[in-house]
């Protein structure tokens, strides 16, 4: 029996060892991942402040060789309704047959909407508390100590961080 792709959509704002910890477990179930980079035409701002193109740069810079070769990252911008969200992802990724998510809206549009045809599977969330975009964004644009924030994310990520200057950024938006 063949392994179905998967999908995986997150915001990744920025791409933190919680997002590296959900890839690799989703890794282990779909053949070939599709990553949907959420929010994708959000102008910055403190929740979204970096673009899609850096938070891309994140994932490709933290993955190695193997892994890389098996995701393919695709835009998802952001639209009002949710129902109609998932018909934009259906016309921007290729066809997949298990959705990776911890939101019980997309776990029920999507198991109703396709009569079971996409297979929704919990992420097994790591160290949630610490491991949240929008801590290590207040970590990051309040001063904490630079040591305090690079623990929480892959090393591709902080080289994307420091050449961005996300401490200037968040703190200014």
């Amino acid at each position: 029996m063949a392994v179905a792709d998967g999908l995986l959509v997150g915001r990744f704002q920025p791409f933190h060892l919680g997002h590296m910890s959900a890839l690799r477990f989703a890794l282990g179930t779909a053949g070939r991942l599709w990553i949907g980079i959420g929010s994708s035409n959000r102008p910055p701002e403190a929740a979204n402040p970096f673009t899609a193109a850096e938070r891309r740069e994140m994932i490709l810079s933290s993955v190695d060789a193997g892994t890389a070769a098996r995701i393919t990252i695709y835009d998802i911008p952001d639209v009002e309704n949710h129902v109609r969200w998932l018909d934009l992802i259906d016309g921007i990724v290729p066809p997949f047959g298990v959705v990776f998510t911890n939101d019980r809206l997309t776990e029920r549009l999507y198991s109703e909407r396709r009569s079971g045809a996409v297979r929704a599977v919990r992420i097994p969330l790591l160290n949630r508390d610490e491991l949240s975009g929008t801590r290590i964004r207040d970590m990051i644009g309040g001063g904490a100590p630079p040591s305090d924030w690079q623990r929480l994310v892959p090393s591709g990520t902080r080289d994307v961080l420091r050449r961005c200057d996300a401490e200037s950024r968040l703190a200014n938006l």
